[in-house]
């Protein structure tokens, strides 16, 4: 692609369609970029277009956003991958794109800034050594709009430094940082706060330089967050009387006009008391001569601070700084005196802790985000969840003390509460004060499962929660939340009548107005159907048939409900109550079937609510189990009623559902005899390469090829699955790191399945790819997967035939295999099953092999039979290669996007090859070797 005015002209004309609301306009321009993106100049000619300012301005930002994502997707490339960007483009960018984005309006200055800092993940520093000392060089221009940009640059590069692994390479990255940059952010922090003296009388002054301070202040975190570094140690008194000025300086015409939005001021101290708060926690003794001037500012900071959410996250970290000194031991003095705490629990948490007009807003308005923050867990910067967290804190160390001083309020408000139900908001605040109280310890999974003994759970639900949960279902809808949340949060520790005597009210609440409430409702009778008294369920299938009928006819009615037609927890405790009822739903299918197919029809046109369309597939396949686990037949009527809908998914290429169709289509073939003339159709698409290069459709489409394998009978192995086909599929994914695993389950399933005569010329050649990819990528998963296929070839094929054909590839190269894999690594091999397939593989290698019974391997059968006893009696090495890379990106963590997610149900009980494949008899040599508990562990693998 030549950088010419034509080209350009081109590449705006597909920028502005892209901008099209038609979608007919919009997506033909879309691929076309995507398919352009191979070419050399590319990012040249974006670059190009973004600077250029006779372009229309929504158009240049089309472009940076445009620029970013192709530098998201194409720049870093997995090893084994396509590399799509041309090494010269790749320097280009990196001596062209700081000083563009510095000299860019801001809406792309932010794109451009977001694409240095991807570029940086992977290339900073080692391939992009003069990164930060061109940014440094910066500062001295004066010029903030560019300081501002290099700052929000350095803090997007530097803020995985707050979630990444401690490593090696993390520490000397680190290190290259500081000695480069942490003297100039020192500086630039004073000279910058200096410049708010001389333009105090100067409010759009002021703005730009509070902007700088609140990006210093965030970069100070992230440098500091792994570990306390030298110079900002030998720079305290630096940093922290700026901050204490910082804190304690109020600036009117910074703060915020909206009661909603926080402003800088509110933002840059929020950020200080973060700050704070890290110091506090992880380098106490160094921060301890500051700490008590800081405890002063951050509490008159709390109690002159107003109730409006602009200042939600500043209290929440403030509070947060408070949990923080009150978790040391050495500074309980602080909080130990009666009249301390009795303020703090009075003019502090209760303030902190009370319902708000605004959360009742939320509440009505928006409840999604209510939800997500009141039981999701996503409340972790709210005043709420900071106050909690609070009274936890105070209650470890204080308990007798909190407890009776927050009694006081708790009983008063809730006899308020009783003479006037008008004062409703009085009982809130109790409710959620005794949860406070009461929690001692708590799971995702379980709910809290230590409790606080100086609060009765018990005799609090029998007299203020479960006779809110009989009266009208409509009335005061914010308690009857909380009452309901009660039940979720207690529902491990609560006794198990007190359960079972709220189910039926919780089921009248499904279908109530309000969407919290009927939310909360369906989220119950999910978590009820989960819990276990003494490891026995509590709620089984006898208990709950008798209430199937409304139970099902309240959660599908809610479904019709407006605000609730993809309601996530409606659609989980559907599934739940399938699972739990079995059989007992059979009567019900007929009407509830074709609900679900018209609902998967509807979400497949628009996909929205990632978790509703998760739980609604679980459903459809679970439906499709219980069905045909008594008659296979009926998968045909499955078939009838799904094959269209998954045919318009298919052809229109809705990326979100594909993999998910692929689960399904899998489990239903597998419930046929042989593959049918509707799945025979389907088989050559699922061999076109550009289905597999979307990285979401790997897994799906393995597991639907490896279906394909175990039903095809000898012919259709000749005219339909084909060898070939598939070893080019097993080729593929056997070369990348992300999908080798994938690889190797192929393979193992057409060794199982593939008529010998099929598979047997293409052994030699699948070894030597399998050594190919060991030598040139060799990781810890790797090698384990290596290791099970070794074994599971000897259990198919023999142990003779095993060492003879890796002989055959290079003399000895047995031997290789067990000093180099086997000792290091084969205590390494984990999960259930590939851990069985390695013993009883070493079990017949040791009992079957004439090569270990002769002159040139005889060592290796006392190296091999210790490994098999380490692998009977140790438990697994889980030690990795150090360097591997097993870093989470949470920034690129994916939004609604096509991901692989697996459906638990859609997968057939685990296939245990050991038991088709061991068919052989263990030598007495080998049960002499071993002890008795290892005889009778050994025995039982192979039986």
């Amino acid at each position: 692609m030549e950088i010419t005015e034509e080209n350009l002209r081109t590449l705006s004309n597909y920028l502005n369609q892209t901008l099209s609301p038609d979608p007919n306009v919009r997506r033909p321009s879309e691929k076309f970029l995507v398919s352009v993106e191979g070419n050399k100049n590319y990012p040249i000619l974006l670059l190009q277009l973004i600077n250029n300012e006779a372009i229309e301005l929504t158009v240049r930002v089309a472009g940076a956003i445009n620029f970013k994502n192709y530098v998201k997707r194409n720049w870093s490339v997995e090893e084994g991958g396509q590399d799509k960007i041309h090494e010269e483009d790749r320097e280009k960018v990196k001596a062209l794109i700081v000083d563009s984005m510095l000299v860019a309006p801001a809406l792309i200055q932010k794109q451009l800034s977001d694409a240095v800092s991807i570029i940086g993940k992977s290339d900073f520093p080692s391939k992009w050594p003069g990164l930060m000392q061109n940014m440094v060089e910066k500062f001295s221009t004066g010029d903030f709009h560019i300081i501002n940009g290099i700052l929000h640059t350095a803090h997007s590069i530097f803020k995985r430094y707050r979630y990444e692994f401690k490593a090696q390479a993390l520490w000397e990255e680190i290190k290259f940082v500081l000695d480069t940059f942490a003297k100039p952010l020192t500086d630039l922090l004073v000279a910058t706060h200096n410049l708010t003296a001389t333009h105090a009388n100067n409010p759009e002054a002021l703005r730009i330089i509070y902007s700088s301070l609140l990006l210093i202040c965030k970069i100070f975190y992230s440098l500091n967050f792994q570990d306390l570094p030298e110079f900002f140690e030998d720079n305290m008194n630096t940093w922290m009387p700026l901050f204490h000025s910082l804190l304690t300086t109020d600036v009117p015409c910074l703060a915020s006009d909206n009661d909603n939005e926080p402003g800088l001021m509110e933002q840059l101290r929020s950020q200080i008391c973060f700050n704070l708060g890290l110091y506090a926690q992880k380098y106490d003794e160094e921060f301890r001569p500051f700490l008590p001037e800081f405890v002063t500012d951050i509490w008159n900071l709390l109690v002159s601070t107003g109730l409006q959410a602009k200042y939600d996250l500043l209290v929440s970290n403030a509070l947060q700084f408070l949990s923080t000194v009150a978790e040391r031991d050495h500074y309980r003095n602080l909080f130990q005196d009666p009249n301390v705490l009795s303020n703090i629990c009075e003019k502090v948490i209760i303030p902190n802790v009370n319902f708000r007009e605004i959360d009742e807003e939320l509440f009505e308005d928006n409840p999604e985000e209510y939800m997500r923050r009141d039981i999701e867990g996503a409340d972790v910067d709210t005043r709420r969840r900071a106050a909690c967290d609070l009274v936890k804190v105070l209650a470890q160390h204080f308990d007798e003390q909190v407890s009776q001083i927050f009694s006081q309020f708790v009983l008063a408000m809730l006899n308020e509460y009783s003479m006037d139900n008008h004062k409703w908001r009085q009982k809130d605040t109790a409710l959620y004060i005794v949860t406070c109280l009461a929690e001692r310890g708590s799971t995702t999974k379980h709910g809290v499962t230590k409790t606080c003994a100086m609060v009765s759970l018990d005799e609090f639900a029998k007299n203020h929660i479960l006779p809110e949960l009989e009266k009208d279902v409509n009335i005061l809808p914010v308690i009857k939340a909380d009452t309901i949340k009660y039940l979720i949060k207690f529902r491990s520790v609560l006794p198990p009548q007190i359960l079972i005597a709220s189910l039926q009210n919780v089921i009248r609440h499904i279908v109530a107005d309000n969407i919290v409430v009927r939310s909360y409702a369906a989220c119950t009778i999910e978590k009820m159907l989960v819990v276990r008294h003494d490891a026995v369920l509590l709620i089984t299938e006898q208990t709950l048939t008798p209430l199937a009928g409304d139970l099902l006819k309240s959660l599908f009615h809610s479904l019709t409900l407006r605000g609730s037609e993809e309601n996530e927890y409606t659609m989980k405790a559907i599934m739940r109550s399938f699972s739990t009822l079995q059989e007992s739903v059979v009567p019900y299918l007929a009407e509830l079937l074709p609900t679900l197919t018209e609902k998967l029809a509807a979400v497949s046109r628009n996909p929205t609510k990632p978790h509703f369309n998760h739980y609604l597939f679980e459903t459809i396949t679970l439906s499709i189990r219980i069905v045909c686990k008594k008659n296979p037949g009926a998968v045909v009527n499955f078939e009838e009623a799904l094959f269209p809908i998954f045919q318009t998914i298919l052809q229109q290429d809705v990326q979100e559902f594909v993999p998910y169709v692929m689960q399904v289509l899998s489990l239903m073939l597998e419930l046929h005899p042989d593959i049918s003339p509707a799945y025979i159709a389907l088989y050559p698409c699922l061999l076109a390469p550009g289905l597999w290069e979307r990285q979401s459709n790997v897994r799906a489409l393995a597991q639907l090829l490896r279906a394909y394998v175990r039903n095809a009978d000898a012919t259709q192995f000749q005219t339909t699955v084909r060898v070939n086909g598939l070893l080019g599929v097993f080729q593929k994914l056997i070369a990348t790191r992300s999908n080798d695993h994938e690889g190797f389950n192929l393979i193992q399933c057409m060794m199982e399945c593939c008529p010998n005569h099929e598979l047997e010329p293409f052994m030699k050649q699948i070894f030597l790819l399998l050594f190919q990819r060991l030598s040139s990528s060799k990781t810890t998963k790797y090698v384990k997967g290596i290791l099970v296929f070794f074994c599971f070839y000897v259990l198919k094929y023999g142990a003779n035939n095993f060492i003879e054909i890796v002989d055959s590839i290079q003399p000895m190269m047995f031997a290789m295999i067990v000093d180099r894999l086997f000792i290091p690594d084969a205590q390494k091999i984990s999960g259930k099953i590939e851990r069985k397939i390695a013993i009883a593989g070493l079990a017949k290698m040791l009992s079957e092999s004439k090569h270990l019974r002769e002159k040139m391997y005889l060592q290796y059968w006392n190296v091999l039979t210790k490994i098999l006893i380490n692998m009977l009696e140790l438990p697994v090495d889980e030690t990795i290669n150090p360097e591997e890379d097993f870093i989470v990106d949470v920034e690129n963590m994916p939004g609604y996007e096509g991901t692989y997610n697996k459906l638990i149900y859609a997968n057939k009980i685990e296939h245990d090859p050991v038991k088709a494949l061991s068919n052989f008899a263990v030598s007495d040599t080998l049960y002499n070797s071993l002890s008795q508990p290892q005889v009778a562990h050994l025995k039982a693998i192979l039986q």
